[in-house]
């Protein structure tokens, strides 16, 4: 698999986030589909709604580990404790 590009991984998160609320016609979800990290699942008129795959939810999981490690590998500064 390549990477997914900015928008692809942003698109995802709103799959994840707010299905209702995307447009179903952004050219990312196409890849989104080719990689199986989303399925569509069809509605009453025509309407489609995107749903993550097992495998769209397992890269998002992984992603927010990864963030989540660099974070706590950052050193401590005052701006952490302003919170």
């Amino acid at each position: 698999m390549t990477m997914l590009s900015p928008h692809e991984l942003a698109t995802l998160m709103l799959v994840r986030s707010a299905p209702d609320q995307l447009d179903t016609t952004r050219v990312e979800l196409d890849t989104l589909l080719d990689y199986r990290l989303i399925s569509v699942e069809p509605r009453a008129g025509g309407w489609r709604r995107p749903m993550l795959t097992p495998a769209g939810a397992h890269l998002l999981e992984v992603a927010a580990r990864v963030e989540r490690k660099r974070y706590d590998d950052e050193p401590a500064t005052e701006e952490h404790y302003a919170d």
